[in-house]
């Protein structure tokens, strides 16, 4: 068999579709290997989302392209949203790539890799082919995390939110049937997976015939050996009552949501398309806790977004001091090549976009410890994922709420996959510490 080393940048989406490269690869003789330097092919599966992403992945794929100069036979092969993005452009920036291949091509990754092998000197071979019938039917993708299993149940977006190159380079919607995810969870649960997270770009649009994205949680919380069920990431604007229902009555849906939010400036929420105002955002996370107690909130911000001022920074931080996110992920903003956002330019100063972002950091480390803090004396439940990387002999997994726990074993024996009883004994602003035990 060949040997195929796969690398993976970018969202649980990248993870999840490498899972779909390796099930296709292996469908045609190859065998999966940790180190690239055994390897005879290498799909290096790329993100696109930020700047950032791009010239990590540009740097690496130059390091792993130096292995054919050992090598002259190795096929190095660039996918998924960076290769649609960039397209032939990559082999001008690396030119010892052979193969690019973009999301909704990876069903062409064997063929492509024999015309290079065959024809090697006479060219590129790219696809980069957007099709909206595709949604990898019929392939059971390989889960590269044996704990936690990730399901997709739709592909590409409509929202063509300004600051966001996704749709272009996913193309538009389309559902997986409603039976075909029922099914692999039922195939996930026989192979010992007991958390599953639903994919998609806006997760919770998901229609099937007449089945709406409540329906699906409801099904998949019937599914026997499944024990949680979570989702990422949800559109504010698809948020139901109907889907906070099925979250309540659920024993299986974890009481986490991850809600971006990106801003709290109705005028900058205008400028990035994003389609509700932060009183709408608000009613929304009022809903949430009201039906859900405890549940935990974590979201996304953007600041030095175009057009930002100081008053609409402060509508920003001012919001997360009353609303008390669990966490978010922070970000400044970077115009991307091909956004509607980079009509508008790139005005507030680069500076002032670091003190921003220290800013709503601190705010946010802040809010968090506090919350966590809370949860000193308690009980929780913890999927256990491996093995602490700081502290000998400690484990490291997750609560329902999607807190981190590191915690002592103490003489019991848990292996990963378990759930077990932690008593949390300390707290900092990411992580949970604890022992086993009630």
């Amino acid at each position: 068999m060949r040997k195929l080393f796969i690398e993976t940048y970018g969202c649980q989406m990248n993870e999840a579709d490498s899972g779909i490269i390796a099930s296709i690869m292996g469908r045609n003789g190859y065998e999966l290997v940790e180190d690239p330097e055994d390897a005879d092919v290498i799909i290096v599966n790329t993100c696109s989302v930020r700047e950032h992403a791009e010239i990590r992945a540009i740097g690496r794929i130059s390091q792993l392209a130096a292995i054919k100069k050992r090598k002259p036979d190795l096929v190095l092969c660039v996918s998924g949203c960076m290769a649609q993005r960039m397209k032939g452009r990559i082999y001008e920036i690396i030119p010892n790539v052979d193969v690019v291949a973009g999301p909704d091509s990876y069903k062409r990754l064997p063929e492509l890799i024999e015309e290079a092998v065959s024809r090697k000197g006479e060219g590129s071979f790219i696809d980069v082919k957007l099709r909206k019938d595709e949604l990898y039917s019929g392939i059971e993708p390989f889960q590269f995390d044996r704990v936690r299993a990730w399901v997709t149940i739709m592909r590409g977006c409509n929202r063509f939110c300004s600051f966001c190159i996704v749709p272009f380079v996913r193309g538009r919607e389309r559902f997986v049937p409603f039976q075909e995810i029922l099914e692999e969870l039922e195939r996930l649960a026989k192979m010992g997976y007991k958390e599953v997270t639903f994919l998609g770009q806006t997760v919770n649009s998901y229609r099937y015939e007449d089945k709406d994205f409540a329906d699906l949680l409801l099904a998949a919380s019937e599914v026997e050996g499944i024990e949680r069920i979570r989702f990422t990431s949800p559109y504010p604007l698809f948020v139901t009552e109907k889907m906070i229902e099925a979250m309540r009555v659920s024993k299986k849906v974890c009481p986490h949501i991850h809600l971006p939010v990106q801003s709290a400036s109705d005028k900058i929420l205008s400028l990035m398309k994003r389609g509700y105002t932060i009183a709408q955002y608000e009613d929304v996370i009022h809903k949430l806790r009201d039906r859900i107690p405890g549940i935990a909130i974590t979201t996304d911000i953007i600041v030095g977004f175009p057009g930002e001022e100081e008053e609409d920074f402060l509508a920003t931080y001012d919001f997360m001091m009353r609303t008390r996110f669990d966490s978010a992920f922070i970000f400044k903003y970077s115009p991307r090549e091909g956004t509607r956002a980079t009509i508008l330019g790139d005005p507030v100063p680069e500076e002032e976009k670091l003190r921003r972002l220290e800013a709503v950091i601190g705010l946010q480390e802040r809010i968090s410890e506090e919350i966590n803090k809370g949860f000193i004396g308690k009980d929780v439940e913890v999927l256990v994922e491996c093995d602490a990387k700081r502290g000998e002999g400690r484990l490291f997994g997750r609560t329902p709420h999607f807190k981190s726990v590191v915690f002592s074993p103490g003489d019991k024996t848990i292996s990963p996959g378990d759930i077990v009883p932690v008593r949390v004994t300390d707290a900092t602003s990411h992580t949970l510490l604890g022992v086993y035990g009630r």
